[in-house]
């Protein structure tokens, strides 16, 4: 990084995931300036548990952002900033915004009584959700937990928020609902009116609109101006507007430009997310939304999802790194070269080693919180390359079966455009194209979340007009994966099998799971 400068314009993006703050720093091209990465922790008390102190997200948000603007980027250059956040993530807090309990993180399943019972009102609402159903990751679900298990809680809590919207209050001192999350994770329809109050009384939560924030601000509009508060602590300048954010993989759309129907957004990482916009709304069992608005306004968004995908592999690497047992522990660089190495050299359907994905649940086709993870027809001539390249064609069966149930739902996917942390795996990106036998696109920025945050802040700040301009100047195409097409033919018995290893164990993995954890 050179001198400071400022005669150019850029935007400060925060990208809040999972396990921290990425923060980066962009110009009106979609150049990358600067990046810089700040962690925090989650806690898993109980099996389907996960939690993150939000007190902790400040704090790495202040650190990322201060370690990108001391790599010499001056603050007078910066004229917008934007947050990105995993979702559903749920703060519950008092009038000033103080958390009264941990969040509820994303991934965290322990709401699945209470969202059974929510399914069963038969809501209109719920068609967002595949009618009857909904799942124990969303805003409702995990709401009501709170209010049966710690009504203390719930009765103190002023606010209810998402954590892009906990941080925009903490950025800007508004209390705002983003409608990506509102719609998404919320059941908030534009076009039936807003917030879904008749639900709300139906579960016996009347008074949670009143918890609810009242205004709703769409993507890339402005939400606020930084306080001297949050400017003292961040390194900026007060008064830079702060655009509207969402979730973290719904702005990763706007990162690699899928903004039009026609495509689909693969979003990698912990999880894996599959999102689509259509000009025509389109319900069904196994999909949700479509929902309104949640990201072009006029538009609706399609959504798949798998809920444990990196954070597999991720587990499986801390089984074999030795720190377990006290000893060396193997880095993550040598780990993920030699399973690369070895894996590639394994034929399609890992010899007869099969996995389900399911260490947190399935979010879609099977919107079951109690599914679980699997792994079968394991020998004593199996490696660990097996198992690891097992893994990985688990999560890409399971991306196929989201296809395939899009394609069920009047939208076949012909084109793919993936971002995450699965595109620094070529074996990974290739075993997807060719389970799915689609083309898949990486774009030259791979921190598609990052630029995406970037591209709305770059819109609050004045340096586009609107969302659409703004993608179209920002993102570029690096490269294209091909299918290969004798791969996919062989797929398709081991694909097969994958269905049919959850038909035949899902009963089992219920009882399992109830048993444990009442």
């Amino acid at each position: 990084m050179g001198a400071r400068r400022t005669d150019e314009s850029l935007v400060v993006a925060l990208d809040c995931g999972t396990e921290g703050v990425r923060a980066g720093v962009f110009d009106p091209t979609g150049r990358p300036v600067a990046f810089a990465r700040a962690p925090y922790s989650t806690t898993h008390a109980r099996q389907g548990w996960a939690e993150q102190d939000p007190d902790a997200w400040w704090d790495a948000v202040v650190s990322a952002t201060q370690q990108v603007m001391a790599s010499g980027v001056d603050a007078a250059a910066v004229k917008g900033l934007a947050v990105a956040c995993t979702s559903c993530t749920v703060v519950v807090s008092d009038a000033n915004g103080r958390p009264l309990r941990p969040a509820l993180l994303w991934m965290d399943v322990r709401a699945a009584p209470q969202a059974r019972r929510i399914g069963e009102t038969g809501n209109p609402a719920l068609k967002y959700s595949g009618y009857n159903q909904t799942s124990a990751e969303w805003l409702l679900s995990k709401v009501l937990w709170i209010a049966e298990h710690e009504p203390d809680v719930y009765a103190r809590a002023v606010h209810v928020n998402e954590y892009t919207d906990w941080l925009g209050y903490r950025l800007t001192g508004e209390w705002a609902a983003n409608i990506n999350t509102a719609a998404i994770r919320g059941y908030y329809d534009r076009d039936a009116g807003g917030w879904p109050t008749s639900l709300f009384a139906q579960v016996g939560l009347p008074d949670l609109l009143s918890k609810l924030p009242a205004r709703i601000v769409d993507l890339g509009d402005t939400l606020g101006e930084l306080t001297a508060e949050a400017a003292t602590d961040l390194g900026l300048r007060p008064g830079t507007p702060v655009a509207e954010g969402g979730a973290d993989a719904f702005v990763g759309m706007v990162g690699l430009d899928v903004l039009a129907p026609g495509r689909v957004a693969l979003i990698t990482g912990s999880s894996h997310l599959h999102l689509a916009q259509t000009g025509r709304p389109s319900y069904a069992a196994g999909m949700f939304g479509a929902y309104t608005d949640a990201v072009v306004p006029g538009q609706y968004t399609i959504e798949g999802g798998q809920t444990s995908t990196g954070s597999v592999v991720k587990w499986f690497r801390q089984l074999c790194d030795g720190g377990y047992f006290g000893g060396d522990v193997v880095t993550s660089e040598t780990f993920y070269r030699v399973m690369q190495e070895d894996a590639s050299k394994i034929p399609p359907g890992s010899d007869g080693v099969l996995a389900l994905d399911f260490w947190q649940g399935n979010r879609t086709p099977y919107i079951d919180a109690e599914a679980r993870g699997m792994i079968w027809g394991l020998s004593l001539g199996h490696t660990p390359a097996h198992v690891y390249r097992a893994l990985i064609e688990a999560v890409c069966f399971g991306t196929e079966n989201v296809f395939r149930t899009f394609a069920q739902c009047g939208h076949p996917i012909t084109d793919v455009v993936a971002c995450g942390g699965a595109v620094n795996s070529e074996l990974w990106m290739q075993i997807h194209a060719d389970v799915s036998n689609v083309p898949i696109t990486i774009t030259t920025v791979p921190e598609a979340v990052t630029l995406g945050t970037a591209i709305l802040a770059s819109v609050a700040g004045g340096l586009h007009p609107d969302v659409a301009s703004a993608a179209r100047n920002m993102v570029s195409v690096a490269r294209t994966i091909e299918p290969d097409a004798e791969a996919h033919e062989a797929y398709q018995f081991f694909f097969n099998k994958y269905i049919a290893s959850y038909d035949a164990m899902s009963d089992l993995m219920h009882k399992v799971v109830q048993h444990v954890c009442t």
